[in-house]
């Protein structure tokens, strides 16, 4: 069996992870330091706590004793918005954690890197939709963040041997088809939950900009459910295992909503009154993002299997019978 690490495993796609890989038969470890994640996504798993910036000496110790085939990494800190107010911050967690765990791995010659990577590494794009092979200008520093670290992994690669698979996946959203995980971050930036959250709280909700180049002037967006995302990650992790070289995929659903589209597609779900206002953009924002999945859906014969109306009833189920997050059922 398999025993494979995933960074950030408690976390909102790292907890759907761990359990996708552990349904298909691997053996899988949690290293996070709980700052973003809960414990209670990942109840009956093995967690250890452990920061993966200032406790190198214990990283290195947990590879050793563990003899890990390959590593799945989600810790990161994600806000776009939070990025550009403290680009530190960024910089220093999302690149010294993966430089310490790609260190780890060259040290104990594990030689199987996925990385959850982002749409973020593109900027505004040229043309729509996106493909892999088009230019890369990060807007913020969390995209940057992404961009510099899949530069280290070409260079590990050349240096180290140590073969990657970078996850370019655009809005990730949705619960668990059992209702029991879904998706809590600490503060909460991504539109599907906050449309929803406030909806069951009938509290207004503020879209940011509506003067985008876009057919109603609300930015575009891609959004793939967490568990078509996770399926990426365990047929890119398999195909690292069998000898593959490493490469780029982008991971969506081929098309893109806007926000507005977004929030009629809520109200249509779950019957929620949505009260909303318009503010000012966010600095950072692109005007449209959506993928070109061509490449994943050849060289990993995969479709996405869930529509933006089934991402809306899961992330519904979780968030209504969650309304305080993990620890907090009603």
């Amino acid at each position: 069996m398999e025993k494979i690490l995933v960074t950030g495993g408690a976390g909102y796609i790292g907890s759907f992870m761990v359990r996708r890989l552990k349904e298909k038969g691997f053996d899988v470890v949690i290293a996070d330091n709980l700052s973003q994640g809960h414990a209670e996504a990942v109840t009956g798993y093995r967690l250890q706590v452990i920061d993966l910036v200032t406790e190198k000496e214990k990283l290195n110790e947990l590879f050793e004793k563990e003899k890990f085939s390959g590593v799945v990494h989600m810790a990161s800190f994600i806000q776009m918005g939070e990025s550009f107010k403290n680009p530190s911050k960024y910089f220093q967690n999302n690149l010294m954690a993966a430089l310490n765990v790609m260190d780890a791995m060259a040290k104990n010659k594990v030689n199987n890197f996925i990385l959850s990577s982002s749409a973020g590494v593109y900027g505004n794009p040229e043309s729509l939709p996106i493909k892999e092979s088009d230019k890369r200008e990060p807007l913020n520093p969390y995209g940057e963040t992404k961009y510099m670290i899949e530069k280290m992994l070409e260079w590990y690669d050349k240096a180290y041997g140590l073969k990657f698979m970078a996850i370019r996946y655009f809005n990730a959203a949705g619960g668990s088809l059992d209702g029991e995980i879904g998706e809590d971050h600490p503060d909460e930036s991504h539109l599907i939950p906050l449309v929803i959250k406030a909806g069951i709280k009938s509290e207004k909700f503020t879209i940011f900009g509506n003067d985008y180049k876009t057919e109603d002037g609300t930015c575009i967006r891609d959004y793939i459910h967490v568990l078509d995302l996770v399926e990426t990650h365990e047929i890119a992790l398999r195909k690292l295992l069998g000898g593959s070289q490493s490469n780029f995929y982008n991971v969506g659903v081929g098309r893109g909503y806007s926000n507005n589209e977004v929030v009629e597609m809520v109200r249509k779900v779950t019957g929620l009154a949505i009260n909303v206002d318009y503010g000012s953009r966010r600095e950072g924002d692109a005007d449209s993002l959506y993928a070109s999945i061509d490449k994943i859906k050849k060289d990993f014969n995969w479709c996405p299997k869930y529509s933006l109306e089934d991402i809306i009833k899961t992330a519904y189920e979780w968030h209504k019978n969650h309304p305080n997050g993990y620890g907090s059922p009603k």
